[in-house]
């Protein structure tokens, strides 16, 4: 018989199995307690309707506690509405604890573990929690205080609490101190995690200074707060026999037919009838549900998995758009092609998904070699996935689809290749994760087919830009080689005609107006533009009561007196020379040109 059994918390767990909501190595630990931090910021903005104004900081302050690590300071500001006192041990230090677990809202935040798990983090290996700065509209002064995580209770603790003047009107500061090793670049570093954030968040002012670089400054292109839709319930065939049960527990003393319609979508009182009609008894559906036993469950569960019920809402997804998705690449750096591509939502196994696709090529990848792979950017609820990118839906739908149809080079059931960024956004309130650190979204059939459909329409657009780039390097390369053999043959043929320098000319003249290079008449406008420049600053500095050509008119003066010292061919040495007569403008001129310099 087994002996001294113990029971431990939601708490005690994560803290011995952090690994798995994103703490399993130091990098990726610096990269979650951002992320965390900034998820609940924008969530937080956009619940009450606040463009964000988010300030990033992390800096090196000295060695760490753990081997080959850093102590590393994380500090997250936001202009949001801010938290009360009371709600801060809560939101900080205690597991399970938010207002959007199992709402069923395309929120960025679900279960209320990352930014707990972060404390206990800073917790573990700095021997300190989380220090908060909060105010709200009401409050006359903020809060600050120290939040830390009670493993053994799963409980908030607040140390150090205190009032003080802060220069914000509203919002929230945290400051981590933690361990572990800031990774700027590649997939998994701060600035393709920021640079992502501010792709699907085109609402969004994001200032951030990463150990000794320069602060930068993203501004917002968008003033439209996303509108977050209402929270949707879930469908019945989306559930276990086990979740139906438990989730009848959310509903107090109500009658089975009232739960039904009330704790799931596209039910309704024809719903009811079907159930009847397919061999359900009318006393269950009377019955009420903290009463019902394991049985008539089974029998209601098994009668809602026979009857045809209508697909979930779409309302309840939201996209970015277009339109803000276009300015939003544009402003992370100079494009020379890009395309957008927002699907209308659909239902993926009974789950409303919104896809979105942006393809671009940035100039700064555009010397890259073609054998380099696409870079993938992928995106669950507007918050970027950064690992264990193999398993994911999204890579395996790019996968999928025959690149090379477009133009593209790609190995066999591979990412393609070239100077491309690729991504993919997907905003469901019910996106299924591998994992507690939602680092992959769950492969199903469906929702790859979507999301190659996606893709697939993005790819035709690059199809046609570079046809017409091949289109135009063509005929580029021809009009090259025309203009290297042309003369030669315009060349040869008047002197097998014994033709005139007159036709030899015009025959020059007509090639380079057939192939569109009359580069003398460029040259003619040209100089025109040139000499209309010169004239526009003469004038502007004959109004400032300055000659036009002064230091040009010394340099011409100072060749003219060298040339008159040489002597010329045509004269002897011992001759005089004669010196050119000099208006009274032209010595006023230089005796200005002489003062100047």
């Amino acid at each position: 018989m087994a002996k001294n059994i113990t029971s431990s918390s939601t708490a005690e767990y994560f803290s011995k199995n952090l690994q798995q909501v994103g703490f399993s190595s130091q990098t990726k630990a610096i990269l979650t307690t951002l992320k965390e931090s900034i998820d609940n910021s924008l969530d937080a903005c956009d619940e009450e309707g606040i463009l964000p104004e988010v300030n990033v900081l992390i800096e090196k302050v000295g060695p760490g506690t753990l081997k080959n690590s850093d102590l590393i300071r994380i500090k997250v500001e936001d202009n949001g509405p801010g938290l009360e006192s009371d709600d801060l041990v809560k939101v900080f230090g205690e597991y399970l604890a938010s207002s959007k677990f199992g709402r069923g809202r395309c929120s960025r935040g679900q279960q209320g573990i990352g930014i707990s798990a972060a404390t206990t983090w800073a917790q573990m290996t700095n021997a300190s929690g989380v220090k908060v700065i909060s105010k709200t509209k009401s409050m006359r002064l903020a809060v600050s205080a120290t939040i830390e995580v009670d493993i053994k209770h799963n409980k908030g603790l607040m140390k150090n609490k205190e009032t003080l003047k802060w220069d914000r009107p509203h919002g929230v500061s945290v400051e981590f101190l933690v361990d572990g090793r800031a990774q700027l670049a590649g997939e998994g570093g701060l600035i393709t995690y920021l640079m992502g954030t501010s792709l699907v968040n085109p609402h969004l002012t994001l200032k951030y200074k990463l150990l000794d670089q320069d602060e930068v400054t993203i501004e917002r292109v968008s003033k439209v707060v996303p509108s977050i839709p209402e929270a949707t319930a879930p469908h019945p065939h989306t559930m276990k026999l086990g979740e139906f049960m438990a989730h009848s527990h959310l509903f107090g003393r109500v009658t089975v037919a009232d739960w039904l319609k009330k704790g799931f979508s596209r039910v309704h009182e024809g719903t009811l009838k079907d159930l009847v009609a397919a061999g359900l008894k009318k006393k269950i559906l009377t019955t009420s549900v903290d009463k019902a036993d394991e049985a008539e469950f089974k029998e209601v569960y098994g009668a809602l998995q026979k009857v045809q019920l209508m697909a979930p809402s779409t309302k309840s997804v939201l996209t970015i758009g277009e339109e803000a998705l276009s300015k939003s690449i544009l402003r992370l750096g100079d494009i020379d092609f890009f395309s957008v591509v927002t699907r209308k939502p659909t239902i993926c196994d009974f789950k409303p998904v919104s896809v979105e696709i942006a393809i671009a090529r940035f100039k700064a990848r555009s010397q890259e070699t073609s054998e380099s792979s696409v870079q993938v950017l992928r995106f669950a609820n507007r918050v970027p996935l950064q690992f264990d990118k193999s398993a994911c839906a999204i890579v395996k739908a790019i996968e999928s689809v025959n690149w090379r149809t477009y133009g593209l080079t790609q190995p066999k059931d591979s990412i393609p290749l070239g100077p491309y960024v690729i991504a993919v956004s997907l905003v469901s309130p019910f996106i299924k994760f591998k994992n507690a650190s939602k680092e992959t979204v769950d492969a199903s059939d469906e929702l790859v087919d979507e999301l190659r459909l996606a893709l697939i329409q993005a790819g035709q657009k690059l199809s046609r830009h570079i046809r017409a780039e091949n289109r135009a390097t063509d005929l580029e390369e021809k009009r090259r080689h025309i203009e290297q053999f042309g003369p030669i043959l315009v060349d040869g043929l008047c002197r097998i005609l014994e033709a005139s320098p007159v036709r030899k000319k015009k025959a020059e003249e007509g090639l380079m107006k057939l192939l569109g290079r009359d580069s003398k008449s460029i040259e003619k406008e040209l100089a025109q533009a040139v000499e209309g420049r010169e004239a526009l600053l003469a004038k502007q500095q004959a109004l400032l009561g300055e000659s036009a050509d002064v230091i040009d008119i010394k340099e011409v003066t100072e060749k003219e007196a060298e040339s008159e010292e040489k002597p010329t061919a045509n004269k002897k040495k011992s001759e005089p020379k004669e010196k050119p007569a000099v208006s009274k403008e032209r010595a006023l001129k230089k005796t200005k040109a002489e003062k100047r310099a």
